[in-house]
């Protein structure tokens, strides 16, 4: 769980692909952690990272939390309404077909989850990297058995591939003493093991079929509420965001180098660190009041870790960065995403009216406070 800015690419017009008589298009598979789950860890039993209790989702459809750890829509939700495409489900919604797939991709994103098998170990369920691509590998096979291998390869060649993680390796794993890795290696060498892990896995992707990937980069993980409040002064946390920054430019070393060595791969990297820094360091300039303290909190119990049904709210939820302590909010997830738009030149599809949220429910708010 985490601060992450911008997870995800999303593509720019919607081609239409024949496949025995389906009209599929070509969609996405999203490949994340909390900022990108829409509902998986909803369907682990015995996770301990959920977004199941108000006032998760309160902004988003009939106010009820659906699995989104935020008050309303996710960075993938507003770029793909935006793009007219449809939101990939999760992988473990239980009214998951074969039809639904080819029409709208597949969401693996589970919260706690990371590149390393060992990351969030403490949220007991969590999906991590290497075992989403096996429930893609899973996805892959339901597909081929539903139209044939020739036409899996190209629905599954043509598609887009997001791989959103990172931060709860250093937020849940490395920077935490209970986990060995803390331990185990330094900065430099803790690096290396990510790199080369995260290496094997988008190579396996390739072999899978992906060849159009776009892997996101950590914004400032050091600034999210959570990180400020274990310090002395509430300030960032330097080292952690030095580590952000380390990651992004060996992430964005690693993809450059895949894109060339892997056949057809066109795989490129996301790095939106600057921005949500700016958005973190003058609010005021993009109409938030506070970047430093989550909207919902447990009083002057800090921190909370999770929005919960006693919890507070802040007064007015669009003015606020943060949902909780490692969540960003509906409006700078939509603020993200139409930056994201702006500096990457996509083209939005004007008034697609899909899938969109319903307005948010304003009135509904326990206990609001400053």
């Amino acid at each position: 769980m985490k601060f992450m800015a911008g997870l995800f690419a999303i593509i720019v017009t919607i081609l239409g692909v024949s496949i025995e008589g389906y009209n599929c298009k070509v969609v996405q598979f999203i490949f994340g952690d909390s900022l990108s789950d829409v509902g998986n860890n909803e369907h682990l039993s015995r996770s301990l990272a959920k977004a199941s209790l108000p006032w998760y989702g309160i902004d988003f459809g009939n106010g009820l939390p659906n699995g989104r750890y935020t008050n309303g829509r996710t960075v993938a939700d507003i770029i793909g309404d935006k793009m007219g495409l449809p939101r990939p489900p999760a992988f473990l919604d239980p009214s998951l077909t074969e039809d639904m797939i080819l029409e709208n991709g597949v969401n693996y994103a589970s919260g706690g989850g990371g590149i390393l098998n060992e990351t969030g170990g403490l949220f007991i369920q969590r999906l991590c990297m290497y075992r989403q691509i096996e429930l893609f590998q899973g996805t892959r096979d339901l597909v081929v058995a539903k139209v044939g291998k020739t036409e899996a390869d190209k629905f599954f060649q043509e598609a887009k591939y997001v791989v959103a993680l990172g931060s709860n390796d250093f937020i849940n794993n490395y920077l935490m003493p209970v986990y060995s890795d803390s331990w185990t290696y330094n900065d430099q060498s803790y690096m290396t093991y990510l790199m080369e892990t995260l290496q094997d896995q988008l190579t396996i992707l390739h072999g899978l079929g992906a060849r159009d990937l776009m892997v996101f980069g950590l914004g400032p993980m050091g600034c999210i509420p959570l990180q400020r409040v274990l310090s002395t002064s509430g300030a960032c946390q330097q080292k952690t965001n030095n580590l952000a920054l380390s990651f992004n430019k060996a992430t964005s070393n690693l993809v450059s180098q895949l894109s060339t060595k892997l056949p057809n791969a066109s795989y490129k990297f996301g790095d939106a660190y600057d921005v949500v820094n700016d958005v973190i360091t003058n609010p005021q300039k993009y109409g938030f009041s506070n970047s430093d303290s989550p909207c919902c909190s447990f009083g002057r119990i800090r921190p909370a870790l999770t929005c919960v049904p006693a919890s507070t709210l802040c007064k007015d939820r669009s003015k606020y960065v943060f949902w909780d302590e490692y969540h960003p909010s509906d409006s700078a997830n939509e603020l993200i995403a139409n930056e994201m738009i702006k500096n990457l030149g996509w083209t939005t599809v004007a008034n697609n009216g899909t899938n969109g949220p319903s307005p948010a429910p304003a009135a509904i708010a326990p206990s609001p406070q400053g």
